[in-house]
C-alpha cells in the first residue's frame, strides 16, 4: 500500500492565520480538519499541514513552492498576493509575511530554457526580473 507524501509547514503559532490566509489566494483551496495544534488542508488540490511548533525553527528559502502560471495575470495575481507584506525576490522567488518562499513561474519558461538557441537569452532577460514578465520573455526568446 501506497502512502501519500505532504509537506508539513511548521509555524511558531500562527498555523491557523497562515492557513487562512493561502486559502484567500488559492481558487481551489479548502481546509481539510484542524485543532489547536494542527491544520490540514489543501491548495490547488495538494495537502499540507501547518503545525504551531514554537519558536524552535524558522522557513528558509531552501524549501520554496513553485506556482506555475500560463499568464501574466496569474503572475501579477499571486505576486501581488503573496508578496504583501513579504519580501520579493529575484527571478519569481519572493517570500509571504509567514516567511514562506514562493517561485511564481511562467509555464512556458521551461521550454525556452530547454532551447540552446534561446536559453542564454532568456535566462539573462530573467536574471534582471524580480516579478517575472512574459512579455520581456518572449521578446527575449526572439
Amino acid at each position: 500500500m501506497t502512502h501519500p507524501i505532504f509537506p508539513c509547514l511548521w509555524f511558531e503559532s500562527n498555523a491557523k492565520q497562515a492557513v487562512d490566509f493561502y486559502c484567500t489566494i488559492f481558487k481551489n483551496s479548502k481546509i481539510l480538519s484542524e485543532n489547536p495544534m494542527v491544520v490540514i488542508f489543501e491548495l490547488n488540490e495538494t495537502k499540507f499541514m501547518a503545525m504551531n511548533g514554537g519558536p524552535e525553527y524558522r522557513f528558509s528559502p531552501a524549501n520554496s513552492y513553485v506556482i506555475s502560471c500560463d499568464e501574466q495575470e496569474e503572475i501579477d495575481n499571486y505576486w501581488e498576493k503573496l508578496s504583501e507584506n513579504g519580501k520579493p525576490g529575484k527571478c519569481g522567488w519572493l517570500t509571504d509575511k509567514f516567511g514562506i518562499s514562493w517561485q511564481i513561474v511562467p509555464k512556458i519558461l521551461g521550454e525556452l530554457m530547454n532551447n540552446p538557441e534561446k536559453a542564454p537569452k532568456v535566462m539573462y532577460a530573467f536574471m534582471q526580473m524580480s516579478k517575472f514578465d512574459l512579455a520581456k520573455l518572449e521578446e527575449a526568446a526572439k
